[in-house]
């Protein structure tokens, strides 16, 4: 199966930081990928390259199998690449409608749009009530400015319109670091719907019993580049973070061996 986004080989230098070093990454159609990695370890350098955020200084990306060639966000947008970052990057004093189309606003049909480029509000709050009702989020009113909703429901609304304009990938980072129990749970349940509703995402996060809880597949970032794929259903936590620590390392028949013990290294 062709991967919906790949990456070849990235490399990114910042001076004498080297924050990828030729770093590969696969998504596939309808699964949750975590990205998982200590902190420097660069996955975040790794996710904005994806995003169009971050212009690779070698390697190569491909969306569906073919080439592409990322020179900003806008970019990575056009390709059906969405992304909510930690900062959500809402309007607080706006309302829901407004956040939801933010930069992406839809004008009146016919000569109020086209001349006095008039917004449609109405049909962007029809369109955000229904985005927000397919993904069952519990939000009465979509006049409501975003800086009267908690916590989960300012990241369900970041999430809602990444899902409503990512045609092919979403791209979450740490959607339930700032989260309780109760809202991380919900997030959680978001992230499966969208899934199901065949829209792969790519889940950046340091909590591993929700990495285990949702994800279908876990990329072990260190050092600059993948040392690891597994699979949940297959590995456990105390192997991921042994691997993600550098304690472990996958050798090329796929087993988990302790460095320096089982391969032979540093005797």
């Amino acid at each position: 199966m062709t991967p919906v986004l790949e990456a070849k080989g990235l490399v990114k230098r910042y001076g004498r930081v080297t924050a990828m070093d030729g770093a590969d990454f696969d998504l596939t159609a309808g699964e949750v990928l975590a990205v998982v990695g200590d902190n420097g370890a660069g996955k975040s350098t790794l996710i904005k390259t994806l995003s169009g955020a971050v212009i690779p200084d070698e390697g190569e990306i491909f969306v569906n199998g073919e080439p592409v060639h990322f020179h900003g966000p806008l970019d990575a947008r056009k390709h059906g690449i969405e992304t909510v970052y930690q900062d959500l990057a809402l309007a607080q004093a706006q309302d829901i409608a407004t956040n939801m189309f933010l930069g992406r606003e839809k004008r009146r049909p016919g000569f109020l749009g086209a001349v006095f480029r008039l917004l449609d509000s109405g049909g962007m709050r029809a369109e955000a009530r229904r985005v927000l009702d397919e993904l069952g989020i519990n939000i009465k009113s979509m006049t409501q400015p975003v800086e009267t909703l908690s916590g989960g429901q300012r990241q369900a609304v970041a999430v809602a319109r990444a899902a409503a304009f990512g045609t092919r990938v979403v791209i979450m980072d740490e959607p339930t670091a700032a989260l309780g129990v109760a809202e991380s749970a919900k997030v959680l349940e978001l992230i499966g719907r969208i899934r199901d509703r065949g829209l792969p995402v790519v889940l950046i996060s340091h909590n591993m019993p929700h990495v285990f809880e949702i994800a279908d597949r876990v990329h072990v970032h260190r050092l600059g580049r993948r040392v690891a794929v597994v699979s949940p259903k297959t590995h456990s936590m105390n192997e991921v973070v042994g691997l993600l620590t550098g304690a472990l390392r996958m050798g090329d028949d796929g087993r988990i061996d302790e460095v320096g013990v089982t391969t032979g290294l540093g005797r």
